[in-house]
């Protein structure tokens, strides 16, 4: 990978390769997950602080077999071994839990797939009853051997019992001189057990990562496969090609996804959301009928029915915004409500703030909610009229219907009802001329 970061650290959809292989055995309902490490090993521990997961030091590289040789400790014999790839990050449930059922209890399974350019992949050679009697390594191969085009993935199912006799037995007569795990397929078939080859339909499932070339294939095939799940769910995107799904995405029914959409964490899109173009939405839920303008940015926050944001709005951690509320351009909302019908539209910071219905607050709007140490509140009564350009001192209330006029810093709280207009005096001071640069 040419990285300081170990490879199964390495982001995919902005989660490590390795995270994607242990979701999957959680999905499967795995009851004992041993991670076998080497290089990097203290990193990938420190990222992966569980308790429900057991470590086994691979302390030299000596191949595949030997790594799995690392965990066999920690496994009971009365169990089922799945061995996984931590750089295989796009396999499915549906096919491990395929490979497993169709793999009797007794017997090995291995998860193959069909390529049409298959080099550099151990090949699956098969007997005359189907099943496998091999697995050859691409530098071990013959010609006729060379010419199979269905692969090893890298994927077992394996009673541990046995698995631990054959792996006892494997030696490193190949040309990488190491202990590979394939050649256990051949002394099961010696001991008369089968082999089962379960081809997955996907090959994209068994692709696996060495560089960051694959690394880029792998994202492109991560996000293809996200955009089909939520074209089926009844969004449309307006370019497959052209949305990031870093996490997980519910739509509702007639959801539109225009380009380079960026969703992070777990977000929720009701049904008739409409996403602008460049917008990135980070763990948060947007109901039914809202419009997200483009290049806005919604992070943490909760937005109500048929609101408007953006274009070029920021909602931050804690922005709940009710039904039909607006935040137009340029404007930034921080852990603060807006309420029903309400308006900031324009070139508006608005923190730590609670706005209640039908409010307007104008252009240039600052609610000045921190002192220096301490964070403090701005409440704006509803229907409020909040004119341009002013500054709210916080801790400060502004009454319900209350006017204040533009430019005004206001300090003190505003009754109900009345216009609060607080301004300098202005005057023209005649004959000043603009001061000029020293020759």
């Amino acid at each position: 990978m040419r990285s300081d970061v170990p490879k199964v650290l390495q982001p995919l959809a902005d989660k490590p390769l390795l995270a994607h292989v242990l979701d999957l055995t959680d999905e499967i309902n795995v009851d004992n997950v041993v991670v076998v490490y080497g290089y990097g090993g203290d990193k990938v521990q420190a990222a992966f602080d569980s308790p429900n997961l057991n470590w086994a030091l691979q302390a030299e590289q000596l191949g595949t077999g030997h790594a799995v040789q690392q965990a066999m400790p920690q496994i009971d014999d009365d169990s089922r071994v799945l061995v996984l790839c931590g750089d295989v990050p796009l396999l499915t449930g549906a096919t491990l839990s395929r490979l497993i059922s169709e793999t009797p209890e007794d017997s090995v399974g291995v998860l193959t797939v069909i390529m049409d350019d298959p080099t550099g992949y151990g090949r699956i050679i098969r007997n005359d009853r189907g099943t496998v009697k091999r697995i050859v390594e691409q530098k071990d191969a013959n010609d006729d051997e060379l010419d199979v085009d269905e692969i090893n993935s890298g994927v077992f199912i394996v009673p541990a019992s046995k698995l631990r006799g054959w792996l006892a037995k494997l030696e490193p007569q190949n040309a990488q001189g190491e202990y590979y795990l394939t050649d256990i397929v051949g002394l099961a078939v010696s001991d008369g057990i089968d082999v089962h080859g379960v081809v997955t339909d996907d090959a994209a499932e068994t692709m696996g990562i060495n560089d960051r070339v694959q690394l880029a294939e792998a994202e492109c095939a991560f996000q293809h496969r996200a955009a089909i799940a939520l074209m089926k769910a009844g969004a449309r995107l307006a370019d497959p090609a052209r949305i990031d799904i870093r996490g997980s995405v519910t739509v509702g029914r007639d959801v539109f996804i225009d380009v380079n959409a960026v969703f992070v964490g777990d977000v929720v899109l009701g049904d008739r959301v409409h996403i602008g173009p460049n917008c990135v939405i980070e763990q948060s839920v947007i109901d039914a009928d809202t419009n997200v303008l483009a290049n806005s940015l919604i992070e943490s926050s909760r937005v109500g029915e048929a609101c408007n944001i953006g274009p070029y709005a920021r909602l931050r951690p804690g922005a709940l915004l009710e039904r039909g509320a607006k935040v137009g351009n340029f404007v930034e909302v921080k852990k603060s409500t807006i309420g029903e019908g309400s308006k900031v539209n324009h070139l508006t910071y608005i923190g730590d703030a609670e706005i209640g219905k039908n409010a307007n607050v104008g252009a240039g709007t600052i609610t000045c909610n921190y002192d220096g140490a301490n964070k403090h509140k701005t409440i704006i009564g509803d229907g409020a009229f909040i004119g341009s350009g002013v500054e709210l001192v916080a801790p400060i209330e502004v009454g319900s219907g209350a006017t204040i006029g533009a430019g005004t810093t206001l300090s003190k709280d505003a009754p109900e009802g009345q216009l609060t207009i607080e301004r300098a005096r202005q005057r023209t001071i005649d004959g000043w001329q603009r001061p000029k640069k020293n020759q």
